[in-house]
């Protein structure tokens, strides 16, 4: 059997690790080959010697950097001759509250999380309307639709992401391209690892009654793995949904559906 990418060529930025590494690992495995960008080259060449032989090429970059997006579209028309598939899932989060979040540190998120995915669809769309079609995936976040404390510019840039992917799906459906958004909830990430383990230590819990607080919202009590967000990456890169664009898929263990005061009149 055939795989789902077979013969596709992808650029996927934050490759190197969490979901954009599981993206990677899920795409060639369905017969694709990938572009993967990122900031640390040793993370991004760690997912390359996870991968078959000449399936993945790292290409150490900033999204903030305008230039290094043009520069990692160009490399891909060079090494794979086309661009089939763009993944837009580099990006970080930052604490802070309106009135005291660092301003360094919004600026940051903010370029990092949505002018980084509007300077890749910058980049790539105009290669995919030469060669009539494509798909731009875009990973966003729980936080896109719903809110976490203290977390305003997460929160901003995730909202921002959906309006950013869906008028891509509107502007750009004529040529054949369309524009999915995927929102994980918590997710297995080194990042979430680190979440459980300073909630255990900070209130003296085990890191397992950690994770059930964590989910007690959701209907589904355990993060979601990372391979299931490569999954549905999967389907939207695939010919399986050319029929849908500006889709916004919660991957969320069902959290996004809860009324939160219902569960702490019912924490069983």
């Amino acid at each position: 059997m055939e795989g789902r990418l077979k013969g596709k060529v992808a650029i996927i930025t934050g490759g190197g690790s969490g979901i954009g590494a599981a993206i990677v690992k899920r795409f060639v495995a369905e017969g694709a080959r990938a572009v993967i960008g990122g900031r640390r080259k040793e993370a991004l060449e760690e997912t390359v010697a996870a991968c078959p032989e000449g399936s993945v090429f790292p290409f150490p970059m900033d999204v903030r950097k305008i230039e290094d997006t043009q520069a990692i579209a160009e490399a891909a028309l060079k090494l794979c001759g086309k661009i089939d598939i763009l993944v837009n899932d580099a990006g970080i989060a930052r604490r802070g509250a309106v009135a005291d979040v660092d301003l360094g540190e919004w600026m940051d998120v903010m370029e990092t999380n949505l002018f980084g995915s509007f300077y890749m669809m910058r980049a790539v769309i105009p290669h995919m309307i030469e060669a009539g079609g494509g798909s731009i995936i875009t990973i966003s976040s729980l936080a896109g639709v719903r809110r976490t404390p203290s977390s305003v510019a997460y929160n901003t840039s995730k909202e921002g992401l959906i309006g950013l992917a869906q008028s891509a799906a509107f502007d750009y459906g004529k040529h054949k391209i369309r524009s999915n958004i995927i929102c994980p909830g918590l997710t297995h990430t080194s990042f979430v690892e680190r979440m459980v383990e300073n909630m255990s230590e900070s209130r003296g819990i085990s890191r397992e009654a950690a994770i059930e607080d964590m989910m007690r919202a959701s209907p589904i009590k355990h993060p979601v793995p990372t391979d299931e967000i490569a999954l549905a990456a999967v389907f939207f890169g695939s010919d399986e949904s050319t029929a849908i664009t500006g889709a916004v898929l919660m991957a969320d263990s069902g959290t996004s559906m809860v009324d939160a005061s219902i569960v702490a009149m019912n924490p069983h």
